[in-house]
């Protein structure tokens, strides 16, 4: 690999036989066809189609489509076309979704310019971007997209916000010297500039080192390219669920053929019993429910700042036992604030001021006169540092305009990268003075005076020491230091570098990008509820660490590392030491990758959370990407199955909560479904070995399956949010959602329902009529089932949680009930449904034995469930 950083900028040229005067045509042709066009190129997409057709692979699906051939084949055309109708909506629903999840790389291609200044034939013109070819000659001004990787020729006070690609919040002063480390991250390479980085200030001149994929931008196209999307917990557990129950049912059903065609029955008939049996027992509804229950879930939460754009992404939040966060603007407030003052010799909190004080005044008014950051109508322009100094003024009074106009400037002398300083020339308090700020190390060995209450007196050894102990202790808390300093000048001085010596120290600065005031305490919800917060920053460790400190994510400075310290270890290895780390610095795309990989291996499920195209291929390998609305890009964004609209981290944490109540509200709902469909497989097994009339007509347990068991599990899916839920550890997602505990509830409850039921088919039965006994049986268990949902919204008892605390069970309750009915009463729907009409008697027994399962499952709630 050419590590064009380490080589000066002439090597460059020669390497890539590129002179001053730029490339001729000739050389472009040449090299368009070596290294090809500047664009990003597309991995092979699935067809619409073939997305659509794969929909229908899952288990239970071929099943059902069987059931509705052998329905067709056999005169129920009504069956058919209710199962078909079904199966198609859920896979029109998972089309949809998959389409919209494939745009990253359209973002990604957005990122760049569609044009670039370039010399070419000894002239400089402008090209379209895609016809960028490696030797180019780039030239750049403020304002600039950059639209290619490149070495920087020459620099003129070059600054380049790389923050989407790096995650760094400050824009990047650049320089053209060598660097000759072994390990340099991207971010430090400050002799390069890269494709997405936006120029800030300044102008340079760039040779194209890198375009298309293999740009660093490309590299992380070809990331997201690779980077495998998770199967969330539920889906996981819903397909290990239709294997189980798809075998179980078909052997039950040949069972059931077969024992009727061993007693005589005739094949069509045993046919479509065994099918009807096999419609019953599928909850075919499942998936539409699931559906159904996450978009409310998801309207739920777009209200609480969080947009869901994956449906299933909802239920993997309450699973998630890792969070990985980017630092910038997600933990952070992504600006600078100063924090800290030095002055007079005495260090003084950024609020606690005094303006009478002429030390401090003076301070404070040098720092708005030596910049230019502007904030005009809550609109802040300059650099960050700047606005930071500018607010701080403000926070006193001193608006920067009037203050300008009061102390005008005659000249000034701009910050360049290689001085790393800045000068102005004001007109302050009757006298010209030359202001000057800039890092303490260069600034320090300019000044000759120091200025304390007592007056201006000359710098000792001693007092130069102090403010270097004062300027390592607010680094080493993460805080960004500038030096202020200042000198008296005649006014036939000449105005230039050479001037910015003999200062006299003012006083010291300290800015930090804060934490937002919500973190700490969303932090401490996470570790309360048993999930890991990882911060995974490309800003410096020193800062990332004090960050860290101060919202309690980390506690020892042993578990913080920089990403050229992952560089050197296997994947393996990494796995080892990832449960111990809780800071990871400077780190690139694959290392993010690398670390949520890292988690997985260890059987977490892991959130990750960013805002730039340097988070996009880790948010895609996560089991669920979280970025951020308002800052984020839109390549984050794609890559995400959420997205938060107030950049809020604590957004997160209610979301978590949401995603645990809805998987239990959704475990519940399919307990109602399968206890009641085992409650009729229980009535069916009975009656076919004790040789008895069949129960139920196809017609009955098609209009229990699909009418009055939907509208119950979808109401218990919206069970209202369970305020305790944060206080459990993470779900092991490794537990099938049929385990042990779960199926012998699902045979327990419904035995109870099939034992009431069996007791209305005899009482019907003795009456001599098999039509009677037939519809005493359809009715029981259809009302039964009904009631049975009060019983499945809670593992406590209903008078626990609130008899009407949900009502949309009420609801579902009620049109069921009146479903039924009209079923059962109405004439002309009597010899369509194969029912008889009851006597007040039978549907007395009826409404008794409807609600036995509820009493008993009731009694064991309130003497066992509670009392644990």
């Amino acid at each position: 690999m050419v590590t064009y950083h380490k080589q000066t900028a002439e090597e460059v040229m020669k390497k890539l036989n590129v002179s001053n005067q730029g490339l001729y045509n000739y050389d472009v042709l040449k090299r368009q066809e070596t290294h090809g066009y500047n664009q990003l190129t597309e991995g092979k997409k699935t067809s619409t189609l073939a997305v659509f057709l794969g929909q229908f692979k899952d288990l239970l699906v071929i099943i059902l489509i069987v059931a509705a051939v052998i329905s067709f084949l056999l005169g129920e055309v009504e069956s058919t076309v209710v199962i078909l109708v079904v199966i198609i909506l859920n896979a029109i629903l998972g089309t949809v979704q998959h389409v919209k999840a494939e745009q990253s790389l359209d973002n990604l291609k957005a990122l760049t310019s569609s044009v670039a200044k370039v010399m070419r034939n000894k002239q400089i013109i402008e090209i379209p971007s895609k016809e960028i070819v490696v030797g180019d000659l780039l030239y750049l001004d403020a304002g600039d997209y950059i639209n290619a990787d490149g070495r920087l020729l020459t620099s003129y006070n070059l600054h380049v916000n790389e923050s989407s690609l790096t995650g760094e919040s400050l824009a990047v002063a650049k320089n053209i010297d060598p660097i000759r480390k072994d390990r340099v991250t991207t971010g430090d390479k400050k002799n390069m500039v890269f494709t997405g980085g936006f120029v800030t200030n300044g102008r340079g001149i760039v040779i194209v080192t890198a375009i298309g994929m293999d740009t660093e931008i490309g590299k992380i196209a070809n990331l997201m390219d690779t980077a495998k999307e998770k199967k969330t917990p539920l889906q996981v557990s819903l397909d290990q669920f239709g294997e189980k129950l798809a075998l179980g049912i078909t052997l039950i059903c040949l069972g059931i053929f077969l024992i009727d065609l061993f007693r005589g029955r005739a094949l069509g008939d045993s046919f479509m019993f065994a099918v009807s049996l096999a419609v019953a027992a599928i909850p075919e509804a499942l998936s539409s429910i699931v559906t159904i229950v996450l978009a409310f879930g998801t309207q739920k939460m777009a209200k609480e700042n969080a947009i869901i754009r994956k449906l299933y992404a909802v239920e993997s939040l309450g699973s998630v036992s890792v969070i990985c966060s980017d630092k910038t603007g997600t933990l952070t407030e992504n600006k600078m604030i100063a924090l800290q003052v030095y002055v007079d010799q005495k260090v003084v909190p950024f609020d606690q001021l005094h303006t009478e004080n002429t030390m401090e005044r003076n301070l404070l008014l040098k720092a708005v006169l030596c910049n230019d950051a502007l904030e005009r109508d809550e609109k802040e322009i300059g650099d960050p540092t700047e606005i930071a100094l500018v607010k701080l003024g403000k926070h006193y009074g001193y608006d920067e305009l009037r203050i300008r106009n009061r102390y005008p400037r005659i000249a000034e002398i701009p910050f360049n990268s290689d001085r790393k300083l800045m000068s102005t020339v004001n007109h302050f308090e009757q006298k010209n003075i030359l202001i000057t700020k800039g890092a303490l190390d260069v600034l320090l060995n300019r000044i000759v005076k120091i200025d304390t209450s007592n007056g201006t007196i000359p710098m000792t050894n001693e007092q130069r020491q102090k403010i270097e102990a004062i300027n390592r202790g607010f680094s080493m808390n993460g805080l960004r230091v500038l030096a202020i300093a200042y000198k008296e000048i005649r006014g036939n001085q000449i105005i230039d570098e050479k001037i910015e010596q003999d200062l006299t120290f003012v006083g010291l600065i300290a800015m930090m990008d804060p934490p937002r005031k919500e973190t700490k305490e969303a932090i401490e919800s996470c570790i309360d509820a048993g999930i890991k917060p990882v911060m995974i920053t490309g800003d410096h460790k020193l800062t990332a660490t004090a960050i860290a400190k101060e919202i309690g994510l980390l506690n020892d400075p042993s578990e913080a590392i920089e990403g050229h310290d992952i560089e050197g270890l296997t994947d393996e290895q990494l796995q080892e030491k990832v449960e111990n780390i809780s800071v990871y610095a400077r780190v690139t795309p694959e290392q993010k990758i690398r670390i949520v990989k890292a988690w997985q291996e260890k059987g977490n499920v892991v959130a990750m959370t960013g805002d730039g195209v340097n988070d996009g291929p880790a948010l895609k390998q996560a089991n669920i990407g979280v970025a951020m609305g308002m800052t984020g890009t839109e390549v984050a964004k794609d890559a995400s199955a959420m997205i938060l609209t107030d950049d809020n981290f604590s957004t997160i944490v209610k979301a978590i909560s949401n995603g645990r109540s809805l998987y239990t509200n959704i475990k519940n709902a399919i307990l109602f479904l399968l206890s009641g469909n085992a409650g009729a497989i229980f009535v069916v097994l009975y009656a076919t070995i004790f040789g008895l009339a069949v129960p139920f007509a196809p017609v009955h347990l098609l209009f229990i399956n699909l009418l009055t068991d939907s509208l119950p599990a979808i109401a218990i899916g919206l069970e209202p949010h369970n305020k305790n839920a944060m206080k459990d550890k993470p779900r092991n997602i490794h537990t099938p959602l049929l385990n042990k505990s779960f199926t012998t509830q699902v045979i327990l409850e419904g035995l109870l329902i099939a034992i009431a039921t069996i007791i209305a088919f005899q009482v019907g039965l003795a009456t001599g009529d098999t039509i009677t006994a037939s519809t005493m049986a359809f009715a029981t268990l259809c009302l039964s089932r009904l009631v049975h949902g009060f019983n499945s919204r809670s593992k406590e008892s209903i008078f626990t949680i609130g008899l009407f605390s949900n009502l949309y069970t009420w609801v579902a309750f009620l049109l069921g009930v009146l479903s039924l009915h009209v079923v059962l009463f109405v004439p002309a729907l009597t010899g369509v449904f194969e029912v008889a009409t009851l006597n007040s008697a039978q549907l007395s027994l009826i409404y008794f034995l409807s609600v036995m399962p509820f009493i008993v499952n009731q009694w064991y709630k309130v003497l066992f469930v509670r009392s644990k």
